[in-house]
């Protein structure tokens, strides 16, 4: 009995993992010694003299490798289903951070910290690529979202402040911010998820950070769920919400 529950669960994995890698094209980029993978979903139906907006998606530390795979194993990957592709055709950009590499170097335990002068090789890495990528394919650069969880919820926090012109609205989930990088980027839509009971990542994080984005004049969206620890990107990635309210920010001119 014991082994054929585990064939079951091998299975269901195969096809779940089927079920988004199928529309996500393994891709890598080469920075002399170093080597960027990541997947690229571009949308079901490319029409002429259009522009659609992009994904760009920073997954957490437990998906870091060098598979070209994890990093869409939580997260941003219900953007491939059939009904979401139909609602919502775009790009999703996901990079893959190397083990022992990080897209912020900073303790994801601390209750604060400051960025560092220059961005992680990988974040950067990733920055640069995004910006070829958007010159190269028909992209709306008034439509261009940065999502990330966990360590990627504070990339998505770093994105804002180094790279705020180029996003037009940002959903950090689980991560942490500069506090006083703040003002640089309060004029982009920001929506925040976190679990109340976080025990990796403290829910103070994204609290303070909602906080002092109002003390900016921002009107940030806080989803806080109560008694959810860490991985509260189980509920956040299956709220429909996120997706509308995403993907109706718009740049301002």
């Amino acid at each position: 009995m014991k082994r054929t529950v585990v064939v079951v669960v091998l299975l269901f994995g195969t096809a779940k993992a089927q079920f988004y890698l199928k529309h996500f094209e393994e891709r890598q980029k080469i920075y002399g010694q170093d080597t960027l993978k990541y997947r690229l979903m571009a949308p079901a139906k490319i029409e002429n003299n259009v522009r659609y907006p992009l994904v760009v998606f920073y997954h957490g530390a437990g998906e870091r490798g060098s598979d070209n795979v994890r990093q869409l194993e939580i997260g941003i990957h219900r953007l491939a289903k059939d009904d979401y592709r139909s609602a919502y055709p775009c790009y999703v950009y996901a990079p893959q951070c190397p083990m022992k590499n990080r897209w912020v170097e900073t303790d994801f335990k601390a209750l604060s910290h400051e960025i560092k002068p220059e961005p992680n090789k990988f974040f950067a890495y990733s920055i640069q690529h995004l910006d070829e990528l958007a010159s190269q394919l028909p992209i709306d650069a008034r439509r261009i979202y940065v999502v990330g969880l966990s360590m990627g919820g504070f990339a998505t926090w770093e994105a804002l402040s180094r790279f705020a012109d180029k996003f037009a609205a940002a959903v950090p989930v689980c991560g942490g911010a500069d506090l006083n990088e703040i003002p640089k980027f309060c004029h982009v839509p920001v929506r925040v998820y976190h679990g109340e009971k976080d025990n990796i990542v403290t829910v103070e994080r994204s609290r303070n950070a909602v906080q002092t984005l109002k003390q900016c004049g921002a009107a940030p969206v806080y989803i806080e769920y109560p008694g959810v620890g860490h991985n509260c990107w189980s509920q956040c990635f299956n709220d429909p919400e996120l997706y509308r309210w995403m993907f109706a920010q718009q740049k301002r001119p």
